[in-house]
């Protein structure tokens, strides 16, 4: 997999908007704004696209200028890394508009989550690591002080090369949304809630090394029978992430679509799984349940290693996840490494 330099006091971030124009709302100046300010406070220079702060309706109706924009970012010299404004629920529309040997030819870091999944998958298809993480108006704009978890995790990769990184979970979390439309609630902290269940080991007993891939599972049938979805040979010794989204997908709907990574051989191939915290920890031990029940009753695979509750996707705060790279699951120790960095 081909890697980009790390990110150094100075080098430029440039803020894209490939799914959602929710940034180009006049509500959600705020937001952007602030992101734009803290990422400066941390000495670097931020730009944003030129379709970033284009009206929702705007970039619906034009997908082809989201990927230009993409393309554009990729080519740009002066550009060292490139950051969503957030998810959304279209970006595979972008897919037909993509130029992979742009990608390929000019690996940076990209970061984001949530609907950007499948961007994720473009830069995987291509053969360049990317970066499962924060996102500009969500993460980046914390209302009062962003998370120190998430910060951390977030620099750790992109500007450090010191390894391996332990996973460790997050000893408070939140899903409290707060109106961002209400310009008051900037100034008003989201309400922590305790964690409760840390990691949980629900299965494996030995150490696996294997690539990252994965991303948010609302948005895999999207992405299935296209050419960045991996053939089941492409999944072998990968470990699997996935998390659900706002949506909050039911037992039955979660069952179904982890049925399907099953028919295509996926759970067979892979050599491990990190499940992330169910949003608002809604259908926390029904997901737990229908993830065994799958994996290990359906599929027979009762020794493939399921690492349950980590803290990224769709919650707060966040770990950083550097797609394409290795980690590590050490089910004995009950220990999850990132042990492959995504820069050079």
């Amino acid at each position: 997999m081909l890697k980009s330099k790390k990110l150094s006091q100075g080098d430029t971030i440039a803020l894209i908007s490939l799914s959602a124009g929710l940034a180009g709302e006049t509500q959600m100046d705020y937001r952007w704004k602030r992101a734009k300010e803290r990422l400066e406070s941390f000495g670097y220079h931020v730009v944003l696209t030129p379709n970033a702060l284009q009206s929702l309706e705007y970039l619906y109706d034009h997908p082809e200028k989201r990927a230009e924009d993409l393309m554009g970012a990729l080519q740009d010299q002066n550009i060292d890394a490139i950051i969503c404004m957030i998810g959304g629920n279209d970006t595979i529309r972008l897919l037909p508009y993509i130029d992979f040997e742009v990608v390929r030819n000019h690996p940076k870091l990209f970061v984001g989550y949530s609907d950007s999944t499948i961007n994720h998958f473009m830069f995987h298809h291509a053969g360049v690591c990317s970066i499962y993480g924060p996102c500009a108006l969500i993460e980046f704009a914390e209302n009062v002080k962003m998370h120190d978890y998430t910060l951390n995790y977030f620099l750790d990769l992109v500007s450090k090369n010191e390894l391996p990184l332990s996973i460790e979970s997050s000893l408070e979390w939140t899903s409290e949304f707060l109106d961002w439309f209400d310009t008051e609630n900037q100034f008003v902290k989201r309400e922590m809630q305790k964690e409760a269940h840390g990691h949980e080991f629900l299965q494996g007993k030995q150490t696996i090394i294997g690539q990252l891939l994965g991303g948010c599972l609302d948005t895999f049938p999207m992405m299935m029978g296209t050419e960045i979805w991996p053939q089941a040979k492409e999944w072998q010794g990968k470990v699997l992430f996935l998390e659900t989204s706002e949506m909050q997908l039911d037992t039955e709907m979660f069952t179904i679509l982890l049925r399907g990574l099953a028919a295509q051989g996926i759970f067979n191939q892979i050599s491990g799984l990190l499940v992330g915290k169910p949003m608002g920890e809604i259908y926390y031990q029904e997901y737990k349940k229908a993830l065994l029940q799958v994996i290990n009753k359906e599929c027979g695979l009762s020794d493939l290693p399921i690492v349950y509750n980590l803290n990224f996707g769709h919650n707060a705060p966040i770990i950083s996840l550097p797609i394409g790279c290795q980690v590590e699951i050490n089910c004995s120790d009950q220990k999850v490494l990132l042990i492959e960095s995504p820069i050079v």
